[in-house]
This record gives structure tokens, sequence and C-alpha cells, in this order.
């Protein structure tokens, strides 16, 4: 099977919602400049005016066609169209729960905003690349500005000692990922993702070559600096440490949208290019999906800190996400070299990954918000113990937590059960029987620490029976946020179709 290049031309249409964001940067930087007393309301409402008008861009240049432009290392279609669609709105929510609580902290600085949109501009870039260099770039624009916002609280030693340990791990990871891009580009004589899909076609025989031992060599790395973006095992070790160090507007940050940017490049990286030796990679993403679910519940059931808890539980999460990226090259055992676009269990696998990390993502967001909306100035709301009683200081937001906690736990009729069910229906018809009896034993046992928040929040007795006291607009998106989660979860079919729409038309040229 060749890939082709459908319609290829040298306008910039596709990426005009890149280069509004990257203009729009140098418009803020000047603009907060020259207004002193007003920068900091002023950066906050040009970025999300900017990310809004972002978002309209997209919408008006997404059509169901694939685009290259850029001497074709860039790409528009209708995978990279949805996802920074959801990027964006990501942000802007993030960006709307926080707005308080750095006010609270005197973090709201313009630095703060510019350095939120070059993450995001990172990340549209990874999402639309079709070149390994391009989303190189992408990537470290994006982890750069992230190394920033962690340690943004320099008064804060744990931010700072967080900050550091995701720059010193993350630079690690970044030089196994173009370590292993080198060794792609040294085995096929390319960059270009298109090219090497095609050249790679000659290396899926079993036939001993050298181009192929160092081809192989190169997935490994390219497997390891995936796998650190999605903070899965075993390149764990940072997320609960950063997770806890960070001030929790930029945990929001981290925890939501990079994981979106993480799954187009594994799309990209091996879905896309290197289909050809699915066997390979598929291998090595059984080990990493398997042990970080394992591992993400345990350690979650001992946490007493609710951001290492999430933490924890997002590696589990991302597990269940790369068990569908897997499942889709496989069927009643028999594992095939290449994607079978026109099959059912494509449909099945990729398209649930994909809506498995949007489902996280709105899970996520709901709740850090809710660890926001408890804390306040000189206190943060951390610890377990600080959402007992939360059903006496506010029904409303208690149902809101207790809709995402069931949902996280999987539990019927929330987004999170049918993200689960569908994986694991995946995964079955691929038949990996082992994986999903792992996948469900571990999502009944961590199901526990879930429950323990419900809880605290319904049966135990208030440590502080103070009104909580929010923004309006914090508290209409996370009702809104919150009752996503449960209405996702009942009609679920729209966003499942859409997900499974932008698969099948990005690949009809694959």
């Amino acid at each position: 099977m060749n890939f082709v290049v459908p319609e290829t031309g040298q306008y910039l249409s596709p990426a005009a919602g890149e280069i509004f964001v990257a203009l729009a940067v140098l418009v803020i930087m000047l603009a907060t400049v020259f207004a002193r007393r007003a920068a900091r309301g002023l950066a906050y409402f040009l970025t999300q005016l900017t990310l809004l008008v972002t978002a309209l861009i997209t919408i008006s240049t997404l059509d169901s066609n694939t685009h290259f432009t850029f001497s074709d290392m860039f790409v528009s279609d209708p995978l990279s169209g949805l996802l920074k669609l959801v990027v964006v709105f990501a942000v802007m929510v993030a960006l709307l729960y926080g707005r308080g609580y750095l006010a609270d902290r005197k973090l709201d600085r313009p630095e703060y905003y510019l350095l939120v949109l070059l993450m995001t501009l990172g990340m549209m870039v990874m999402i639309t690349a079709n070149h390994m260099l391009v989303l190189y770039v992408g990537l470290e624009m994006m982890s750069l500005a992230l190394y920033v916002l962690i340690a943004f609280d320099r008064d804060s030693v744990r931010s700072t000692e967080a900050g550091m340990k995701y720059f010193v791990l993350g630079a690690l990871a970044s030089g196994l990922l173009l370590y292993g891009m080198s060794m792609v580009y040294g085995a096929t004589g390319s960059l270009d993702l298109t090219i090497i899909a095609n050249k790679t076609s000659a290396f899926a025989i079993d036939s001993p070559s050298t181009d192929r031992t160092v081809l192989l060599f190169g997935i490994v790395f390219i497997v390891a600096g995936i796998a650190f973006k999605f903070g899965v095992v075993p390149f764990h070790m940072w997320v609960p440490d950063v997770y806890q160090g960070a001030p929790t507007a930029v945990t929001l940050l981290i925890a939501t949208a990079p994981k979106l940017a993480a799954f187009a490049m594994a799309v990209r990286l091996l879905v896309w290019g290197l289909p050809h030796l699915a066997f390979h990679w598929q291998s090595m993403l059984m080990f990493v999906a398997a042990a970080s679910i394992i591992l993400g519940n345990l350690a979650a059931l001992v946490q007493h800190d609710l951001k290492r808890m999430l933490a924890y539980s997002g590696i589990s999460h991302m597990g269940f996400v790369l068990l569908g990226l897997l499942s889709g090259f496989a069927h009643d055992g028999v594992v095939f070299n290449e994607p079978i676009y026109s099959h059912r269990w494509f449909s099945l696998a990729f398209s649930g990954a994909l809506f498995y990390a949007i489902s996280y993502v709105l899970m996520s967001l709901a709740a850090f918000g809710m660890i926001v909306l408890l804390s306040r100035a000189g206190f943060e709301a951390v610890r377990i113990d600080d959402f007992k009683g939360l059903n006496r200081r506010s029904p409303w937001f208690a149902a809101m937590m207790m809709f995402v906690m069931f949902s996280m736990a999987g539990i019927p009729f929330f987004v999170g059960f049918f993200a689960k069910f569908i994986v694991l229906q995946a995964v079955l018809e691929a038949g990996h029987l082992w994986l999903a009896v792992v996948a469900i034993v571990m999502s009944v046992i961590g199901a526990f620490y879930y429950l323990r928040i419900v809880k605290l929040m319904y049966f135990d007795e208030p440590v502080d029976a103070s009104p909580l006291r929010a923004p309006a607009e914090l508290r209409v998106m996370l009702s809104v946020n919150g009752l996503a989660v449960a209405v996702l979860g009942i009609a679920p079919q729209a966003l499942l179709t859409l997900c499974e729409h932008a698969f099948r038309a990005s690949s009809l040229y694959r």
C-alpha cells in the first residue's frame, strides 16, 4: 500500500490558525508593554480573544480533504482540525478556571499568558506536522513554554523543583526522540512521514538488513519519546512530582491539552509514518500500556494529595489510550503489517482512542477545576481531606465532582464508562484478551480511590463549613463541564461519530 499526496500547494490557508497565533503573541507582547497598569487584565482578554479567533479560523478552513503545504511538511486534515479545536477549547477553559487562582497569588502576569499562547502554538504545530523536523520543533516549543510555566511561582521551592525535574527529564526524552528520528532518517533517507511510510514497506518482511536493524532501533527511541510525553510507564517519574509542585492553574494545562498533542505525535509517527512496522512498536506499546494501567491504579490507592492521585490516575488513563492505538492493527489474533482502514476494527480502535483522549481532557478539566474552586488566597485545596463535607457547603458542586469521579472510575452512564467500553471492545476485537483482563481488573481496583472522594464529600463532616466563593464565570463553566461529562455518557454517539469521521477522512489518502 502506497501513501499518496492528494493535494499539494504552496498556499498558507491550512496554516492560518498557527500563523494567527504567532502574530498575536507579538501584538500582545507590545500591547502589554504600553498598557502597564491594565497589562494583566488586557493580556488575559487578548489571549482568550486570540484563542477564540483561532478556533473560528480552524473551523472556517476545515473540510473533508487533506491539504499539504510548506513543501509537504505541513498537513491539514479532519483529524488535525478536530484536535486543534479541542486543544484551543481546553486551553481557554483552563485559563478561565485559573484566572482567579493566579490573581490571588500575584501570578497573573502578562508573561504567563504569552507562554500559554506559545505552548498552544507548539501543540498546533505538533498536530499538523507531516515532517519529523517540524514535529520536533513543535514539541520543543511546547516543552520550553511548559518548563517555565511549571516554575512560574519563583517564591515556591516546590514549584522551582518541579520545573527543574521536568526540564532535566524532558531534555533527556527529547534527546531520545531526536536520536530515534535520526536513525529513521539514516535508514530511509527522509524525514517526510509520507515518504518514510512508503519506504518502510520494504522493511516489513523478516529478511535481515542493516537498514532494517537501524530502523528498528530508531523505533525503540521514538516510542520512548512518545511514552514520556504521554507520561506513561517507564517514563512516568516526572508526572506526580510535577503535578504536585506546579501551581494548580498550570497543572490544569499540563494534564489536559498536551495529552492531545502527544496523541497526535503518536498517530503521526507510528500510525501514519510507520504502519508497516506496526508489529514491532505494537509489542512495545503493549508492555507500556499494561504497566501504566497497573502502576497508575495501584499507586493512586495510597495517595493523600489529590493532585498526586490524579497524576497516577492520568498515567492509567493514558495506558487506555495506548490500548486503543495498538489495537488498530490486528483482528482475531492476526497482526497485520499495515492498518486496514476500511475495516470495522480500524474505526473501533483509533476513533475509540481519540474519543478516550478527548473524554480524559474533559474530565481532567473538571477535576482540577474543582481544586481551583475550593482553593483561595493562602490555601491550596490539594489534600483529599479538603473535600470532606463538600455536599453541605455546596450540594451542586458536590454533584459535579461526583459526576467526574464516577466518570473517571468508568461507572455507567458517564463518558468515562463509554470511553473504556469502546477501547476494551477494540482490544478484544484485536485478539488481546489478556490486555482486556488486566485493564478490567485494574479498573475495578482503581474505582476505590475515586469512590473514596465521593464518600468524603457526602458522609464526612466538613473541615471548613464556609460557603464557596468563586467568580460567576468559573461557577458557570465548571457546571457546564460537569454536566457535559454526564450528558456525553448518555449520548456519546455524536462525539464518537466525529472522531470516526476524522480518522476515516484523514486516512483516505494513506
